[in-house]
Formats: C-alpha cells, structure tokens, sequence
C-alpha cells in the first residue's frame, strides 16, 4: 500500500484541491473513509425522515408523481 506524509497545514480549499487530483479509485476509498458506518445520523434529522414517511403514509395523495414533477422543470 502506497503511503502518503503530511507535515504541512493546510486550509479547506487546499485539502479539497488535493483530492480532486486523486484517481476515481481513490476519492472512493476517501470517501469511505469518511462516510465509514460509525458516521451517526443526528436524531433531529431522523426524527424528521421518520415524520415525513409517517405523512406519506398516512396522506398518499399529497405525494407527487417525479415523472409530472420534472416536466414542470
């Protein structure tokens, strides 16, 4: 495995322009490595996809057909 040393600062926009110099292959295994299965969803944003599935079931009708919405995009 190839290894990389940083010993340097660097801001947001740096780090960012880094990776997008990196192979497919590798912004994977960086983006697996962030979004890695120990990420916790916040219970605010849970409880909020648990409540609008609750109303889709509870109200069907409200929902809209994606094929009719995009036509009107």
């Amino acid at each position: 495995m190839e290894s990389i040393k940083l010993h340097i600062n660097l801001t947001l926009e740096q780090l960012l322009k880094a990776v997008k110099q990196l192979s497919p292959l590798d912004k994977l295994k960086v983006n697996d490595a962030i979004w890695d299965e120990s990420s916790e969803i916040p219970a605010e944003h849970q409880e909020l996809v648990n409540k609008r599935i609750n109303l889709a079931k509870a109200n069907p009708e409200r929902l809209l057909d994606w094929d009719n919405v995009l036509k009107t995009l």
